[in-house]
């Protein structure tokens, strides 16, 4: 017996005229759908009068869903997966069942569709031909915390996505890492409410406290902007190594981020950090 496919199926990101007659074709051939949340998806088929089993597959019960699903493809069933909008296996557990697949042997196809990401980056106004996908931030203070220092000297446009109940905060840390970036703030994309609102992280902050955040939202901003050599004297440069080591980075580390943020090569902070 010859084993299953599996099909990555991009869905609509809020417009439901914007799924595809290919997915929707492929939805209609699989022998079962593998959903992000059954409820959500639901709706979806029944706008295509589609019907087909479901099975639930998310963050909380993907070690143990994952080998089922695997298991019916190796069995020589077809399945679709889907993620409640966009395109499954993106900044989402999607991505453990195509990597099983992989190991496996199991084909796995996508059916293209709609992305947050990309909308998001072409709508912006910000530069596109470079970017970084950095999807959602760690709600652990520390890990935050090493993810937006590390990024603190990318040049690209960075994407993250972000839902309101921890927009506030979300913008106070950009700010507080990056200082005050063009920003693009897209919410409710492709749906009736879509809003842009291209502005700073400062007037954005100062925006949303005003008016309560609603709605999924995707933040573009901009990357650091180009130096010419460096923002402050050696001196000040190695404090930052040792700050960064006394709040348990290690030398290596403390030197690539004082680096990015003074303009001195990191080998050389590295070196003289040494002797001081």
């Amino acid at each position: 017996m010859s084993v299953g496919t599996l099909y990555l199926i991009g869905t609509p990101i809020g417009n439901l005229g914007d799924l595809s007659p290919r997915a929707v074709e492929t939805l209609r051939a699989v022998d079962f759908i593998a959903a992000e949340d059954t409820r959500v998806t639901l709706k979806l088929l029944n706008h295509f009068e589609i019907r087909k089993p479901m099975i639930c597959y998310f963050e909380h019960n993907r070690a143990e869903m994952g080998e089922k699903l695997l298991s019916r493809l190796l069995a020589g069933e077809s399945c679709a997966l889907v993620t409640d909008a966009g395109m499954p296996a993106i900044s989402d557990p999607g991505e453990d069942v195509v990597r099983q697949c992989a190991l496996a042997g199991v084909p796995v196809t996508a059916v293209p569709g709609p992305t947050a990401m990309a909308t998001a980056l072409a709508l912006s106004g910000l530069p596109t031909q470079r970017f970084c996908f950095e999807g959602f931030l760690s709600t652990t203070t520390k890990n935050r915390r090493e993810h937006l220092d590390s990024l603190k000297g990318e040049r690209r446009t960075m994407i993250f996505y972000e839902a309101p109940h921890k927009l506030l905060r979300t913008l106070a840390d950009l700010l507080d890492a990056f200082g005050d970036r063009q920003l693009t703030v897209c919410r409710e994309l492709t749906k009736l409410h879509e809003e842009l609102l291209r502005t700073t992280l400062s007037e954005a902050l100062a925006h949303f406290t005003e008016t309560p955040p609603r709605g999924e939202f995707v933040l573009v901003v901009a990357g650091a902007p180009e130096r010419e050599g460096p923002t402050m004297t050696e001196d000040e440069a190695l404090a930052l190594v040792r700050r960064y080591m006394e709040q348990g980075r290690s030398r290596k580390e403390a030197c690539k981020l004082a680096a990015e943020e003074s303009g001195f090569p990191k080998r050389e902070l590295y070196d003289k950090s040494l002797d001081s």
